[in-house]
């Protein structure tokens, strides 16, 4: 695989996904501008122009985040979600660029019992998925030979709040966690996306449209938290299973959002690595390893 000298385009850079790709591009010798939100205003379709203009690759990493506040903003998360990704869109397609644009599962209803293909029909159960799917149409229909829309989901990393990280530092401060067990997803590691991200702008033959980018197999929070235990030596019977009722929130959450990779094959990928595997690799890290402080282990 050969890095192209043509120089990519990465917003939402100051996020969690966004400081993986530009650490991943590079390690791979690939020439990369990193735009956060103080840098780039996506709604701002002139600034879009101006920032698209004389890149080949654009990966827009940024988004609209606050599923629960999207509730009350839907207009505003939509502007980020869907006005801001037309935006980039319509930039790239002026500038002859490759877009690729990082989704999520909440676009789909979550009332499967298998996984979901790239051509499922989508229906959000809530506001963000709504702003999201938004985004994604823009991109099928401006794009439609060299847009990509990436979804993924549960995804955790070293930059910033995330699931697995909240899980460690409350073993710090609890003897036991209780842990929502039938919600059913995919961990995803952000570095592993981010990696992933890399291939598939780098696959020029890979076909436009829709890719799922989560890693493989399935489990729950409950199954997330204890498999974080085991791998970082704390007692996983201190995480204890309970159900979704048990946490009132403003936005409904999919109840099933395990993905299907078939797409993946027609781009010459492979799926992404078993999500126990990612996760294995990731609690390695040192910034994760730094939030085993006080008397937390088994």
């Amino acid at each position: 695989m050969t890095a192209p000298t043509a120089t990519w385009l990465v917003t939402g850079a100051a996020g969690m996904l966004g400081q993986d790709l530009l650490a991943v591009l590079d390690a791979a010798g690939v020439k990369a501008v990193g735009l956060g939100r103080a840098d780039l205003d996506v709604t701002d379709a002139e600034a879009v122009a101006a920032a698209v203009a004389g890149h080949a690759v654009v990966v827009n990493c940024a988004a609209w985040t606050d599923v629960d506040g999207a509730e009350t903003a839907e207009e505003a998360a939509t502007a980020v979600n869907g006005t801001g990704v037309r935006n980039l869109a319509a930039a790239c397609a002026a500038a002859g660029a490759r877009l690729l644009h990082v989704s999520t599962d909440y676009v789909l209803p979550g009332d499967a019992a298998e996984p979901y293909a790239e051509s499922a029909p989508t229906g959000p159960v809530n506001a963000y998925g709504r702003s999201k799917l938004v985004g994604e149409q823009a991109v099928l229909e401006l794009l439609p030979e060299s847009g990509y829309v990436v979804r993924t989901a549960w995804l955790y990393g070293e930059h910033g709040g995330n699931f697995v990280a909240t899980m460690l530092k409350l073993a710090a401060q609890r003897d036991t966690l209780d842990v929502v067990d039938d919600q059913h997803g995919q961990p995803t590691w952000s570095y592993a996306l981010a990696e992933r991200l890399l291939a598939l702008g780098l696959a020029e033959s890979a076909p436009a449209g829709v890719y799922h980018g989560t890693a493989s197999g399935r489990t729950t929070w409950f199954g997330l938290a204890r498999e974080a235990y085991r791998l970082t030596g704390l007692d996983p019977e201190r995480i204890r299973p309970t159900t979704s009722a048990a946490f009132t929130r403003p936005a409904v959450r999919p109840a099933f959002s395990v993905l299907g990779h078939d797409r993946w094959a027609e781009a010459g990928l492979p799926p992404l690595a078993e999500w126990r595997d990612q996760l294995a690799e990731a609690v390695r890290r040192p910034a994760f390893a730094s939030l085993l402080t006080g008397p937390a282990s088994g």
